[in-house]
């Protein structure tokens, strides 16, 4: 017999099935990512009541299935709605973006406690304090790492030369090689993405987290433009399909 399994999870989409059904995907905090059939989810009074939008932080209890990859969700109980997330476009584009860009890199049943934190935690925030580039750019790297794709920054990838070294050259991102590549280097290789020497410096400080310590800065459009470009194209690459929600932040330029 099939036991049941009970664990704080975080809603990142759901579909309609039938007439009463609905399709939901969790992000588990002790069995991954989890993708279940909710029975009478349309009409339920007691076990899904306003507990199966997204961004919903729920107590989901959940039964696998025999030859079955859809689980059966049994009930999901809300702890927490993020409700200042849908008072804002600007929240509900952010939010959107984090939520699918972390299903994007996590696989199913890919059991990870850090990165259901760090989403929980990331929501949380944008319920809380709002959206900005920089958070949001913050918010990335932290999940790449997590994730196990953590781009070099400190140093070109193929030939170990130390930016600290070279803080006027021109550098360049590579999507593939994950990490940066010198000017040298990159001669050699033809996916390759621009970065400015000021825009490696922002993104070297939000990966070690040192950017809580500075004042918000205003930086030039072409700037932010790089890092935005960079940090998008390097995560599409992991994903391997386009990030829908990303088309959305084009219209926040503010670091």
């Amino acid at each position: 017999m099939l036991h049941s399994h009970v664990t704080p999870a975080i809603v990142l989409r759901a579909r309609s099935l039938g007439e009463s059904d609905k399709i939901v995907s969790f992000l588990t905090e002790t069995h991954g990512k989890v993708t279940g059939i909710a029975k009478g989810a349309k009409r339920s009074r007691k076990r899904f009541v306003n507990s199966l939008e997204p961004f919903s932080l729920v107590n989901l209890c959940f039964r696998d299935r025999l030859q079955n990859s859809l689980a059966f969700i049994i009930a999901s109980d809300l702890l927490r709605s993020f409700k200042q997330l849908a008072t804002t476009l600007e929240k509900i584009s952010f939010a959107s973006y984090i939520v699918e860009v972390t299903d994007g890199l996590i696989g199913e049943r890919d059991e990870n406690p850090l990165v259901f934190r760090h989403l929980r935690d990331g929501l949380g925030y944008l319920d809380e304090h709002g959206a900005s580039l920089r958070f949001l750019t913050a918010f990335e790297l932290k999940l790449l790492q997590l994730a196990g794709y953590q781009p070099l920054l400190d140093r070109c990838k193929r030939c170990g030369k130390d930016r600290r070294d070279r803080l006027t050259d021109r550098w360049h991102f590579s999507p593939r090689d994950g990490g940066i590549l010198c000017e040298t280097c990159s001669r050699w290789t033809k996916e390759i993405l621009p970065l400015a020497a000021k825009a490696l410096e922002v993104l070297v400080d939000l990966q070690v987290e040192r950017s809580t310590t500075f004042p918000c800065m205003l930086l030039s459009s072409s700037v932010v433009k790089e890092i935005r470009f960079v940090m998008q194209r390097f995560i599409q690459f992991h994903m391997d399909r386009e990030i829908k929600s990303s088309s959305f932040l084009n219209d926040f330029s503010i670091m």
